[in-house]
């Protein structure tokens, strides 16, 4: 049966603008995207099925383009659109950012850096540089492989901040693995760069690891 031949309440889009976008299913969410199915499958099936081959609704989005492309109902097009879709979605995510006080909203802090970092297949170490008023005045990806003490340069991290004028910095890194918890050398690194900044009264305000779908903030836990 055709997704138009559906009672109202049950077609995806219907669904969605009746009771918003939080109500439907990844499947749903999904099959919105798709717009239409294949030969003998509607959209909503060809979506469960996307997401049992991938795994999850993440898989699919961090599939390779060769992969994605390889799917019946999907192709170039679609991967140009999806992937158009996540990039508003993080930019979206930072103007929001820009416009508000990231100390009053952590949460919106990190949702930006979830979006920036959780995908990355290396560990990348980055930098929100802020203004006097705590505003986030530019997100620097900064260094890249695993990171440490020997891989992380100070100097580099305060010359950037200088270059921007910052009063303060978040620090922030993800772990590959998925696990968030910090490392002893997360602790250490953070030490060594609280005390280079300092020199040039840059505040480090705190230093979030990303994981996969979870973060930990060095401040929360009483360690800035």
């Amino acid at each position: 049966m055709a997704i138009i031949d559906w009672p109202a309440h049950e077609r995806p889009r219907e669904k969605m603008l009746l009771r918003g976008a939080q109500a439907l299913s990844d499947a749903e969410l999904l099959a919105i995207f798709l717009r239409t199915g294949i030969k003998g499958k509607t959209a909503v099936d060809l979506a469960r099925e996307l997401l049992i081959q991938f795994g999850s609704l993440r898989g699919l989005l961090e599939a390779d383009q060769r992969q994605f492309c390889q799917c019946p109902g999907l192709g170039e097009a679609k991967y140009s659109q999806l992937h158009a879709t996540l990039e508003i979605s993080r930019r979206y995510l930072a103007e929001k950012m820009m416009r508000s006080d990231t100390l009053s909203s952590p949460d919106d802090t990190r949702r930006y850096l979830m979006a920036r970092m959780r995908g990355h297949r290396q560990e990348v170490f980055a930098c929100l540089y802020l203004d006097n008023r705590h505003r986030v005045i530019s997100f620097d990806e900064m260094f890249y492989g695993t990171i440490n003490m020997a891989s992380v340069h100070p100097r580099e991290i305060v010359q950037r901040a200088l270059k921007h004028n910052a009063s303060a910095v978040i620090l922030a890194h993800n772990h590959p693995s998925g696990v968030a918890e910090p490392s002893q050398a997360d602790r250490d690194l953070t030490s060594q760069l609280q005390k280079a900044l300092a020199l040039v009264e840059v505040r480090v305000l705190d230093h979030v690891v990303v994981g996969d779908g979870e973060t930990v903030s060095f401040a929360e836990r009483g360690w800035m």
